[in-house]
């Protein structure tokens, strides 16, 4: 309900876009500026108006059909009754209590402050630091002697106007109690600066201001600290997507580059191990060049997919071939790759049905479990066994790798599958580049999977790869979403 209130100064300015002076045009509500006791009397006041007004008609009326039949002496008296009835009428309305502003409060004015502050805000630079800014436009605005802006984010508080103390640790102790009041004798408002049912934040003011507008600044400034935090994060997001796809362009493009000259020492190693008259040390020569050769071909191709596999060009996009693969022999030639490495006669292979099939692209498959396993070698402890694992899970093969090793911390299983990213436990020495487990990861969302870890210092190291049994062919594209199993760390895209 909203009631026109005279001003109770005749040099008031109307409020703009009103007429005559009235506060009518504000529309502020009677509970607001009556309070309950005041708002119980204004509606007693209408109430006794209707019900004189509608008595005041009933007598007219009845007086004109009277006066009709009983001549001019009676509608005389008549009309002199109904005189006095409006008589009283206007008697009660002049004696009704008249309505005034809560004590320091101007509705209007504050109403037009509450939307310059939200206007100049939508405008402020959200590159920068928003509680400098806010602290200086809500002192301009409200024309307050003193405001102070707890940032909690950052840890900071930020100053406008004449302090006599240090408002810091006030501000602080706002935020961390959670204190929100209002003090009339210092002219000091405390709000806790929330968003949602968060404080982020708080605000200190001294001034004359109501509890209302302090509550309304608060909330002005959470919104504010919000869309700074929006667009900060959306700028990081977005500076190391373009770096990442930078780094991806470069190595694509050493990759290619590699290519010819390795193809050329390959041949030329195979060349020299074919011609024979060899002694014993220019073979082993020869056999050394051919193996680091084979190293830096198999390095450079597993870069070369990876780009693609995160490629946005449809042209350079991974093709995902699709084929009914038999697990038993793909699990035996993924060992068979090992060679003559050191943890190859600890590797054991564990299927609960010989006759596993997978519908999936068999070379990103390959790939994965050939990365799982390399991990496993270089991080194993010397002489433990390494079990790979093949088992249906519902509508999922899951893929497993089992070693004990270094404990991986928790901070590094959800960062372990990001390129380039080496945890704490490689400090072992072990050799790497950081880009096999994210091949692994891109590989297993090629077919719409998923990759998670699990480490403990008693079960050991556990590398999962879940992959759904049903495959089409299609171009593989990175997945934007990621399904944990229930209890288990999976890794996010």
């Amino acid at each position: 309900m909203s009631f026109a209130v005279p001003s109770p100064q005749s040099s008031r300015e109307p409020v703009a876009g009103k007429a005559g002076g009235w506060l009518s045009g504000s529309h502020i509500q009677l509970r607001v500026l009556l309070g309950a006791r005041g708002l119980r009397a204004a509606e007693s006041v209408k109430s006794l108006l209707a019900l004189g007004s509608l008595a005041a008609v009933t007598v007219v009326i009845s007086a004109w059909f009277i006066a009709h039949r009983l001549g001019g002496p009676f509608l005389a008296a008549l009309l002199l009754c109904g005189l006095t009835l409006v008589a009283a009428l206007c008697i009660v309305r002049s004696s009704a209590p008249a309505v005034a502003p809560m004590p320091g409060v101007e509705p209007s004015g504050q109403m037009r402050n509450l939307y310059d502050l939200t206007r100049r805000t939508l405008q402020m630079n959200l590159h920068a630091e928003p509680g400098p800014q806010l602290a200086a436009l809500v002192r301009e605005i409200f024309d307050l002697e003193a405001v102070a802006v707890f940032d909690a984010d950052l840890q900071e508080v930020y100053q406008a106007g004449h302090w006599s103390v240090d408002p810091s640790e006030t501000a602080q102790n706002v935020y961390h109690f959670e204190t929100s009041d209002d003090d009339p004798a210092t002219g000091i408002g405390r709000r806790v600066v929330r968003l949602g049912a968060v404080p982020i934040g708080s605000l200190v003011v001294r001034g004359d201001t109501s509890p209302l507008a302090n509550s309304a600044i608060a909330a002005l400034i959470a919104i504010t600290f919000d869309r700074y935090r929006s667009l900060a994060n959306e700028s990081r997001i977005e500076a190391e997507r373009q770096a990442e796809q930078m780094r991806a362009t470069v190595l694509d493009s050493l990759a290619h580059a590699y290519k010819t000259p390795l193809t050329a020492i390959r041949a030329a190693s195979s060349g020299l191990c074919e011609m024979g008259r060899l002694s014993a040390a220019q073979a082993e020569l020869v056999a050394l060049i051919d193996e680091q050769a084979s190293l830096l071909n198999d390095l450079t191709t597993r870069l070369l997919t990876t780009a693609r596999l995160e490629s946005a060009d449809a042209e350079q996009a991974v093709a995902l071939h699709a084929a009914p693969v038999a697990l038993g022999p793909l699990l035996d030639e993924v060992f068979a790759a090992l060679g003559d490495r050191f943890c190859s006669a600890n590797v054991r292979i564990e299927m609960a049905d010989d006759n596993l099939v997978l519908g999936c692209d068999q070379r990103l498959i390959s790939m994965l479990l050939t990365q799982y396993l390399d991990n496993a070698c270089k991080y194993s402890d010397a002489g433990s066994p390494i079990t790979i694992r093949a088992a249906h899970s519902g509508d999922e093969v899951l893929f497993s790798v089992h070693s004990f090793g270094p404990v991986i911390s928790m901070a590094d299983r959800e960062r372990i599958f990001d390129r380039y990213y080496r945890a704490s436990s490689s400090s072992t020495g072990a050799a790497g580049t950081g880009i096999g487990l994210s091949i692994a990861k891109r590989a297993a969302m090629a077919h719409g999977g998923s990759v998670w870890v699990a480490s403990d210092e008693a079960e050991g190291t556990t590398f999962y790869a879940a992959i759904p049994a049903k495959q089409s062919n299609a171009t593989a594209r990175p997945v934007l979403g990621d399904v944990s199993a229930p209890g288990l760390e999976r890794s996010t895209p």
